[in-house]
């Protein structure tokens, strides 16, 4: 399936009250995910772990 296609896909299962800021978050969001998935995959990630003592270190 294009990109083309998925936007149309995402737009098209949102309901019919929808307002282009909506949208636009949604594939805001789809972006950032599709982006954190390919670091991932490029061995770019960090463990549980580490997130956790990353953000402990952000709280305290």
């Amino acid at each position: 399936m294009s990109v083309k296609d998925e936007v149309i896909r995402l737009i098209q299962d949102l309901p019919d009250n929808v307002t282009v800021e909506d949208i636009l978050y949604k594939l805001y969001v789809r972006a950032r995910i599709e982006e954190g998935l390919t670091e991932l995959d490029a061995g770019k990630g960090i463990t549980h772990s580490e997130a956790m003592e990353r953000i402990n270190k952000w709280l305290n």
